[in-house]
């Protein structure tokens, strides 16, 4: 089925056979290393950039060249993306530089840029058609660590879509190699040179693990979540939250006195969380999860070298009951985001990695709410020669258990936060029922 524009028109898009795009030089390097922390985001994320153009200034006609010839040179600082993932001998992720290369479509679409509404909130029907996946691919194995396409419109604007795997890079480094390709493609040097040598993040011998990580935690589900996960359909939806109503909810959160203050971050992940349980119609002694991701950039005693290319992200957590997280003030669930935030130390960084190195990423989703925020990402600062994107968005959500926050909301604004999830059908009606209280 081909992808619709909101006034239901088709979006035709002709796509060429992909070509594979492989750095100007070879790389000396047979393998390359993921740390422990990367072994967790083995996940494949679709972005898309969409640029208008003024054709009296700058013709758009050659723009697939030209953005083709600024991969060759920028893969040549980040070689690992033209290689393959493969599992390696002690059973982790691994890179085998085969220089295989990056697979690169060229695309028209018959239609004006414009017929595609607002790409910041998913759908599939609309830009899934704009990124390149590999059919029939199973499993992160059978894809490669990046895939690009190049969809040209008949107004002259044009879309660039991305298909990455997480194990190479967090959003920081990911926005770092759009951003320096799109250097490249200007004929800048780069401003910041990638740091590829992830060894920096290597565990301890012999290992040491401080802390209990109940990011790992194995929970029973006793709600039968799972069943409902399978049963319906998925729905998603976005809700906005203006500055206004998060002052509002920060309010909320701190008027019994337990937390004095808290940011937007801590008090809507909270809230979601709450929401999300019941939702589903947690059982009172459902244990329920929350995990999301703190920056380690500025937490290590040593900080990573500027441009380190990989994940500097480290999963975090909270676990308690359905009953405790709903019976209990809004105050209670911020406090517990607080604290999965302020435990992010040196140690913990440290034991976590050790963890891995003895247990594995065995990351379980049941009962667990995985949540992303792209609210400080600069996605709009991207500019290939033809000025920076009009806007940017993720073109799907990478797991059905996950909500991601991003920055300001739909027909441009600005400001605030936008929420996306998915959940069953029957949940999602629960859930907005619950949003409609607060936004």
């Amino acid at each position: 089925m081909e992808p619709k524009c909101e006034n239901n028109r088709i979006i035709p898009v002709k796509k060429a056979q992909p070509v594979f795009v492989q750095p100007q030089t070879k790389p000396d390097a047979e393998f390359y290393f993921l740390s422990n922390i990367d072994q967790d985001f083995a996940a494949m994320i679709h972005t898309v950039y969409c640029f208008k153009a003024d054709e009296e200034k700058k013709s758009t006609k050659n723009v697939a060249n030209v953005i083709k010839e600024a991969l060759a040179k920028v893969l040549v600082h980040f070689y690992p993306l033209a290689g393959n993932l493969i599992i390696g001998d002690n059973g982790k992720f691994i890179v085998k530089c085969t220089n295989e290369g990056v697979p690169f479509v060229e695309a028209e679409a018959d239609c004006d840029l414009d017929v595609l509404g607002d790409v910041t909130v998913p759908d599939l029907d609309v830009v899934g058609n704009l990124v390149h996946t590999i059919p029939g691919a199973e499993n992160v194995l059978q894809m490669p660590l990046l895939t690009i396409q190049v969809t040209r419109f008949k107004c002259g604007g044009f879309v660039i879509g991305l298909v990455n795997n997480h194990i190479m890079s967090d959003g920081i480094s990911a926005m770092e190699f759009v951003n320096s390709w799109g250097e490249t493609a200007r004929g800048l040097p780069l401003s910041t040179p990638p740091f590829i040598d992830r060894r920096v993040l290597v565990p301890r011998q012999p290992p040491l693990i401080q802390y209990p990580h109940d990011t790992y935690l194995e929970l029973d589900d006793v709600s039968n979540i799972t069943s409902l996960y399978m049963n319906e359909e998925m729905a998603n939806e976005s809700f906005y939250f203006t500055p206004e109503k998060l002052t509002k909810l920060k309010q909320i959160a701190t008027e019994d006195g337990v937390v004095k203050s808290c940011t937007s971050f801590t008090v809507l992940t909270a809230l979601v969380w709450r929401a999300r349980s019941k939702a589903l119609k947690m059982r009172h002694d459902q244990k329920t999860r929350l995990l999301f991701v703190v920056d380690v950039r500025s937490k290590l005693e040593t900080p990573l070298p500027r441009g380190y290319f990989g994940n500097a992200i480290m999963l975090t957590s909270c676990v308690c009951t359905a009953g405790e997280l709903n019976g209990k003030p809004l105050s209670f669930a911020v406090e517990m985001v607080q604290n999965a935030i302020n435990i992010v130390t040196e140690d913990f960084i440290r034991s976590a990695v050790d963890y891995i190195e003895v247990n594995g990423p065995k990351v379980s989703f049941t009962a667990t709410l995985l949540l992303t925020s792209w609210s400080r990402l600069s996605f709009n600062t991207a500019d290939f020669g033809w000025g920076e994107p009009v806007q940017s968005g993720c073109a799907t959500l990478t797991e059905k258990v996950m909500a991601l926050f991003l920055s300001g909301g739909t027909d441009g604004r600005k400001k605030g936060v936008t929420v996306l999830l998915g959940l069953p059908a029957s949940a999602m009606e629960i859930f907005k029922e619950v949003m409609e209280m607060h936004v």
